[in-house]
């Protein structure tokens, strides 16, 4: 891992654990989106985390982010009621996960928390978020209240077309969802067909050939090219609006 965990105060005066990485460069013929800029640093990330925690899989995408030249910070979004959480995709542990997502944390906290760690990277230049799954929902939320977020990519979360799909975002916004996401309807009053039909003028609505968490190489709905593409997309978005 290319970073470190480090606690970091929110707006309520809580301080949860954020994993931090700074750009860096790779060798050449190994760069990501095309490395670091000339001065260092294309901006600063907010990467939100699945259900599951910031696990490895959440801190090797802030590297790869970091990668390509982006200061990110991946906050523990259950920190206050479960100190360190992490947990893997079956089991007990998934259990807890969901019961922390599903009742114990509020989701607007999250928000809250996405937007002390876009304020700490503020003032160094523009800032985009990153989210999947819980993250995803999170993060399309955020680019809804947020007053100075550059641009959002949001994957596979649920509560997008469910409860969030009435207004535009205020930055510009991709969201990418899996054709075969059996947790997320395609059709609908509240699926991904009827969000891309609301055409908001900040966002754009991508459909793979996919299942849910197809971004993952952890999980068995892992599909390459569906996360390759969504990837390209995520950062000629980011690029595009300044990073």
């Amino acid at each position: 891992m290319k970073g470190q965990i480090e606690k970091i105060r929110m707006g309520d005066g809580a301080e949860i654990a954020v994993y931090h990485v700074q750009p860096w460069d790779a060798p050449d013929g190994e760069k990501n989106g095309g490395g670091a800029s000339a001065t260092g640093r294309r901006g600063g990330l907010i990467l939100l985390q699945e259900i599951f925690g910031v696990t490895e899989h959440i801190r090797e995408l802030a590297d790869e982010f970091a990668e390509a030249g982006y200061e990110v910070l991946a906050p523990a979004l259950f920190d206050r009621e479960h100190p360190g959480f992490e947990s893997d995709y079956s089991g007990p542990n998934f259990e807890r996960a969901m019961h922390l997502a599903r009742d114990l944390h509020p989701f607007e906290q999250s928000v809250r928390d996405a937007q002390s760690c876009v304020d700490r990277l503020a003032d160094a230049g523009p800032v985009f978020v990153v989210g999947y799954c819980y993250g995803g929902s999170v993060a399309w939320r955020l680019a809804q209240t947020s007053p100075n977020l550059a641009a959002a990519s949001c994957y596979y979360g649920s509560l997008i077309p469910k409860d969030f799909a009435a207004d535009a975002p205020l930055c510009a916004t991709i969201a990418h969802f899996g054709r075969f996401d059996g947790g997320i309807a395609m059709d609908g009053d509240t699926g991904v067909e009827a969000l891309a039909q609301r055409d908001h003028p900040t966002a754009q609505i991508f459909v793979y050939e996919a299942g849910h968490g197809f971004n993952s190489d952890r999980r068995k709905d892992y599909h390459a090219n569906s996360a390759d593409l969504a990837l390209q997309r995520t950062l000629m978005l980011f690029q595009a609006c300044g990073g």
